[in-house]
């Protein structure tokens, strides 16, 4: 079998390329180059997360320590960062933020590289109480039918009526007033009727009798 052994152009094309990898990377380490952050980051949840009252976000300006800082969502879905003030955040996402927040410090910050993040997910929360394996509060950052609002609570137990479950919703207002939707557990098994299967908002109670 002949082996073939790389050109010498190719060979001296890689040691450039380790060499000035390597170089960067000193430099790096040194301190003496930067790399440009990313812009918007939400690990923690969906990119199409709207945030909502105590979520709590990371907010940096690139090469400016001054401006970052943790900010949590107000009560009023609100929160504050230094030179602009307030801005709504609840029912807005990450980038949302990263975009508003960048437009206002345009005006004190030339070309600023702001930076969002949520670092604590504390407002999406959901219940599941009645039959059902592992009842409770579940704290999630992502958008969640009732199928797997049931798989989260461990599915349902033997004696759980799986046709008789609701979906407690308590409106927005003050008047308290609640709206409840069927779900039929049976009828999803068969493939039927599966817009039944909704996503759940915050603070929604499934009840399993």
């Amino acid at each position: 079998m002949k082996i073939v052994s790389p050109s010498r152009s190719g060979k001296r094309f890689q040691q450039i390329h380790q060499l000035a990898l390597m170089v960067y990377t000193i430099m790096l380490l040194a301190g003496c180059v930067t790399p440009e952050p990313t812009s918007a980051q939400s690990s923690l949840a969906d990119p199409g997360y709207q945030l909502g009252p105590e979520d709590v976000l990371m907010i940096s300006v690139w090469k400016d320590e001054h401006l970052t800082k943790e900010a949590v969502v107000r009560p009023d879905g609100m929160i504050s960062f230094p030179l602009v003030g307030d801005l709504p955040a609840a029912g807005h996402t990450v980038e949302d933020i990263r975009q508003d927040l960048a437009k206002r410090l345009s005006r004190y910050v030339p070309n600023p590289h702001v930076s969002v993040a949520i670092i604590k997910l504390q407002s999406y929360k959901i219940y599941v109480m009645g039959r059902v394996n592992k009842p409770g509060e579940y704290l999630i950052g992502h958008y969640t039918d009732v199928l797997q609002a049931l798989s989260l609570a461990g599915g349902l137990t033997p004696f759980a009526a799986e046709n008789d479950i609701k979906i407690i919703r308590r409106q927005s207002g003050d008047d308290g007033d609640q709206r409840v939707f069927y779900f039929r557990y049976g009828d999803i098994q068969k493939g039927r009727d599966l817009k039944q299967n909704i996503l759940l908002q915050r603070g929604d109670v499934v009840m399993v009798p």
